[in-house]
Order: structure tokens, then sequence, then C-alpha cells
């Protein structure tokens, strides 16, 4: 990943999230890998108030490749200070016949090799034909 203050902070974000979804559902390489070239060691997320670290990252993988979702990104809004991020997008998923968008928004920071190192993000799901 290129380094948050040389992108746009849409588009460093949308990148970010594409690349990382790529990574797990187009190949084999182990989640652990995967997870490391997007987040440091440290990495903690909180998704709802649910916090998520390292190992429950790589745990979550091995659902994700089972289920194989599409999905596209679609960012309203971000604006970047320093190696600190906001964004507000919606995240349009399919799986298994059911389509969802999900508008979340996004504060996270990031190393300066553009890996995050945590995020704080709110979901609502949006109501079709709503987005």
């Amino acid at each position: 990943m290129p380094p948050l203050d040389r992108t746009d902070p849409a588009q460093f974000i949308a990148d970010f999230y594409t690349a990382f979804n790529r990574d797990i559902l187009d190949g084999d390489e182990a989640a652990a890998l995967i997870v490391d070239r997007y987040h440091t060691p440290d990495i903690v997320q909180v998704a709802d108030g649910n916090r998520i670290d390292r190992d429950k990252l790589i745990d979550h993988i091995r659902p994700v490749r089972k289920n194989r979702p599409s999905s596209r990104m679609e960012v309203h809004e971000a604006a970047a200070d320093g190696d600190r991020l906001a964004a507000r997008y919606t995240l349009h998923a399919a799986q298994r016949g059911k389509d969802l968008a999900i508008e979340v928004y996004f504060f996270g920071a990031f190393a300066p090799d553009g890996r995050m190192r945590s995020a704080h993000m709110l979901t609502r799901a949006v109501p079709a034909g709503t987005e």
C-alpha cells in the first residue's frame, strides 16, 4: 500500500479495502500473511463496539473465504490529517443471493508504510433503494 500522505484519502481507503479483500478471496495464501501485509502487529479495530485484534482478524478470514461475498465500496467523503483518516462510505455486498448495503463511519490511523494501526467503525444497514 502507498503511504496515506501520498494519496487522496478517499482513494486510499477504497484501494486499501479493495486490495485486502482481493488478496483474501483470490488466493490461498495464509491468512496471517495477508493480515500482516495490510495491518501492523498491534492492530485493533473496534466495529460497533466489538474489539477485533490481529488474531480475531485472522480468524475472520476463514468464513469470508468460505462464503466468498462480492463487494464494492462507494466512498462518499474522506479526510486525512497526518496518519489519521476519517471516511464515510457505503459497502455494497452480495452473498448467497442476498444484497446488502452498509453505511460505515470510519476513523483510523495508519503506519508510514500504509498499513492500518487502528480503526473505529460505526455501521448501519441501509434499506434497499435508499443509498
